[in-house]
């Protein structure tokens, strides 16, 4: 499980769900993998935990300050706020699709695969999301499958918060396989 060398970016801004952010950080980095955290501006971002505002985390480069090139994989934590506010931004969406197309891993948990169909990722992928974005990820063009984990040549997806450590490990065993040179790209 050594990621030593890895460099793995966590796209978020405020509202994502706490744990879907901390628990992939903390799984990579025990890994060996150098873990940052990406966001729309510096500073801290605030997390959703459950049924209120949780911690705030450390943002440790704005999307301005970083290049696609620069990442191994991306992890997009979920919530309903984050993605949705993520969706909207271009440099946000850009970022993921620049990874995605240099054939690097791709994760998404819960309702952050509205980011994957925002950039035509999910077409015609095998994928998982939580359940009230079902009907989104099949409309997208994926087929959607009611499991904890599934992946597609490098893309990732995962149900709820409950999957975290399954899709923790799948991240660490995707980014030692290294680049999806199978993967068509867009």
């Amino acid at each position: 499980m050594d990621l030593k060398g890895k460099k793995i970016a966590i796209l978020a801004t405020h509202g994502f769900e706490q744990s879907e952010l901390e628990v992939p950080r903390d799984r990579l980095k025990k890994a060996g993998a150098t873990v940052e955290v990406i966001s729309l501006a510096a500073g801290e971002i605030k997390g959703w935990d459950m049924n209120d505002w949780g911690r705030p985390v450390k943002v440790d480069k704005s999307l301005d300050q970083v290049s696609s090139s620069d990442y191994d994989a991306i992890v997009l934590p979920g919530g309903q706020i984050n993605p949705d506010l993520l969706r909207v931004e271009p440099k946000a969406l850009k970022f993921i699709k620049e990874i995605f197309d240099a054939q690097k891993v791709v994760a998404a948990v819960c309702h952050a695969p509205w980011l994957l169909i925002e950039t035509g990722i999910a077409k015609g992928r095998r994928m998982t999301s939580y359940k009230s974005i079902k009907t989104d990820v099949i409309n997208a063009g994926a087929k959607w499958e009611d499991s904890q984990v599934v992946v597609d040549q490098g893309v990732i997806t995962s149900r709820n918060p409950g999957d975290l450590e399954a899709f923790s490990a799948k991240i660490i065993e995707e980014v030692k396989e290294g680049r999806h040179l199978r993967r068509s790209v867009a």
